[in-house]
């Protein structure tokens, strides 16, 4: 499939799911609960966990997986725009673009599915934590598989723009 005779329009993407995330206040601080297999019913099961640092300014993609699907979580403290392309020729959204906002103004959950090309940029003025749990080891078993990633960062004349 040509990446660059689909022409990518606004919308909602097919499978993928946005949640807000629920702060519980007390004196204390805050507390969220990021995820729950009775409410993953379904949708996925995580393999693992990881959670990462994104300085300011700073994007991470756009890339996509064949099989892995990603469950991710932007709690804060710094505010996420968030991209995602719908590039399965089999989906009702394919040639969708979706744009939106995560983080510590709106918390929310996002699970994006394999073939959905997806970028996140902290675009808040401090260091942002991004949570994820994905359905699929990195690197398999052990590390000894290759990694399931499709990546479009420095591909010339690619279709996936941070805007």
């Amino acid at each position: 499939m040509g990446d660059s005779i689909v022409t990518y329009r606004d919308g909602r993407i097919h499978d993928v799911v946005v949640r807000p995330l629920t702060k519980f206040l007390d004196e204390r601080g805050w507390l969220s609960e990021l995820f729950r297999l009775d409410e993953l019913e379904g949708l996925m099961k995580p393999a693992m966990a990881y959670l990462s640092m994104t300085r300011p300014g700073i994007a991470r993609g756009p890339h996509e997986h064949a099989e892995q699907t990603d469950y991710f979580c932007f709690p804060g403290p710094s505010n996420f725009k968030i991209y995602l392309w719908d590039r399965r020729p089999e989906s009702p959204s394919f040639g969708v673009r979706q744009i939106f906002f995560a983080g510590l103004d709106a918390p929310a959950m996002v699970i994006v599915p394999p073939g959905v090309v997806h970028a996140y940029m902290n675009v808040g003025a401090e260091n942002g934590m991004v949570f994820n749990a994905p359905d699929r080891l990195y690197a398999g078993e052990g590390k000894k598989s290759p990694v399931d990633e499709i990546r479009y960062e420095d591909l010339e004349g690619s279709p996936f723009h941070l805007v």
